[in-house]
């Protein structure tokens, strides 16, 4: 099975086609904000953490915001194309901003206080860590 994303504007391929090659790009990308553009994301949960694995070649470190509102994780990313070349005989160019906004609601379980990112190799990785388990105490009742 495919899935493939609807876009009530537009009747068919044949459509597509026209509107790309007269605009030069896709129409997907004047109806859908940034692009379009939503890094995937690998989920892992451990035994004492939740580990986010968010693919975003191209940035910096400097690029990211992380940011949590009571149980709502959001990552944010902006970048901008520094290429200010003079030359203007440019018949397509895709050098452009890019910003990106992810958010993630955390389960009750999570230690807010020490979640850390990384961010190598194009991967921004943040550690969410467990809450300790509170066992109750096991005790002695006498009988009176």
């Amino acid at each position: 099975m495919t899935i493939v994303r609807y876009n009530p504007f537009l009747p068919g391929k044949a459509f597509h086609g026209l509107v790309d090659e007269f605009f030069g790009r896709d129409l997907n990308e004047w109806f859908n904000q940034n692009n379009g553009f939503k890094p995937a994301v690998n989920v892992k949960e451990t035994d004492k953490a939740f580990q986010l694995e968010l693919a975003a070649p191209g940035y910096q470190k400097e690029n990211f915001e992380i940011g949590l509102d009571e149980s709502r994780l959001t990552i944010k990313a902006s970048k901008e194309d520094q290429n200010k070349e003079v030359n203007q005989d440019y018949r397509r160019r895709e050098f452009y901003a890019s910003t990106f906004e992810r958010s993630f609601h955390l389960p009750e379980n999570v230690d807010a206080e020490h979640i850390i990112a990384t961010y190598e190799n194009g991967i921004l990785v943040v550690e969410i860590p467990k809450k300790e388990e509170v066992k109750p105490e096991k005790r002695t009742i006498a009988i009176g």
